[in-house]
């Protein structure tokens, strides 16, 4: 049974979306990679789209979700992407464990839409560092 991870931001635009692209495309089918917001956007980022396409990974058919839509579903891990995320975020008594990555919102980067890329990557980067190591650490724990 894969075990099913969650990715929680405030928006589901950003974080919590490539956060769900990198752990499918680093996991592969070992786990359940969702997604959702304490008050979702309704859209995924264009440059969260365009960011993660640099380096393989399709998030063009993900959709911003609310929180909501797993009330009372198991959830093995909850991640939350960002710290009002963390601050506001419902108890999910389906969750068996909670984590906290904290992470720089790009969408409120400005300047020219190259500038505003620069954010997307560096924020794409770290989200896949953290992605990377916590997957190596579910590994040993299985073992």
């Amino acid at each position: 049974m894969r075990k099913r991870v969650l990715f929680l931001c405030t928006g589901n635009s950003c974080r919590s979306q490539m956060a769900e692209g990198w752990l499918r495309h680093v996991a592969g089918d070992r786990f359940e990679a969702l997604s959702a917001g304490a008050r979702p956007s309704g859209f995924v980022h264009p440059l969260a789209i365009r960011a993660m396409a640099e380096v393989g990974v399709d998030i063009s058919r993900q959709r911003s979700k609310s929180i909501t839509e797993f009330a009372g579903q198991p959830l093995d891990v909850v991640i939350t992407v960002c710290d009002h995320a963390r601050e506001s975020c419902p108890v999910l008594p389906g969750a068996k464990q909670t984590v906290h990555w904290s992470f720089d919102d790009p969408a409120e980067a400005t300047g020219s839409e190259e500038q505003r890329m620069v954010a997307f990557r560096r924020v794409r980067e770290e989200i896949r560092r953290c992605v990377e190591q916590w997957v190596q650490n579910q590994g040993r724990e299985v073992q």
